[in-house]
């Protein structure tokens, strides 16, 4: 008799829990793991007098170097990230966000197309207000542009802070970048 009354609860309690949902698009099946430089280099953006420590090309690629021989890769760690201060402060003249021409020199298609040789995947930071947490142009107002932009350049995942916008606007923002991301066509993770 219990143990028909458990086999009820239980039977009850499995259809009022939901399952769980997901994407079936081949992404973030296991957690994401990787490289990101903020905790170390943050907005480091004085190459000149301190290179070894400055966001840079040079910094990310060696990072994948080091990803791949170290045994990081081998491990799981798949993705080298950009986090915020790499952009030029303003956007190119068709409305795009650019890489910062001085330390990113071959531009951000360059260097997925370095990353992704070493099997890993790149990862970038925007902002889904006007301006980043460091006051580098957000993607408000840019995100279909800044979608595109992401697709172009072969980006795989993409971290979207929050800063500069209403709290009341968030959701609508991160819900405009993922719409415009899918519209290109192109997987990309999302990490907000």
């Amino acid at each position: 008799m219990e143990t028909g009354k458990l086999g009820l609860v239980l039977a009850v309690m499995g259809l009022l829990c939901p399952a769980a949902v997901a994407l079936d698009n081949g992404l973030a099946l296991t957690p994401t793991m990787g490289w990101l430089h903020w905790e170390r280099f943050t907005c480091n953006t004085d190459c000149a007098t301190d290179p070894a420590n400055c966001i840079s090309e040079r910094l990310y690629m060696q990072m994948a170097d080091v990803m791949v021989k170290e045994g990081w890769k081998e491990a799981g760690y798949e993705y080298v990230c950009i986090d915020d201060c790499w952009p030029s402060h303003q956007r190119d003249a068709r409305g795009r966000l650019q890489a910062d021409p001085n330390r990113f020199p071959g531009g951000i298609k360059k260097l997925a197309d370095y990353i992704h040789s070493k099997g890993l995947k790149l990862g970038i930071y925007a902002d889904v207000g006007k301006n980043t947490c460091a006051g580098y142009p957000g993607s408000l107002g840019y995100y279909e542009t800044d979608a595109q932009t992401f697709a172009d350049w072969d980006v795989d995942l993409l971290k979207f802070d929050g800063c500069f916008l209403d709290r009341s606007l968030l959701a609508e923002g991160y819900m405009n970048m993922s719409k415009a991301l899918n519209k290109t066509g192109e997987k990309h993770l999302v990490l907000m």
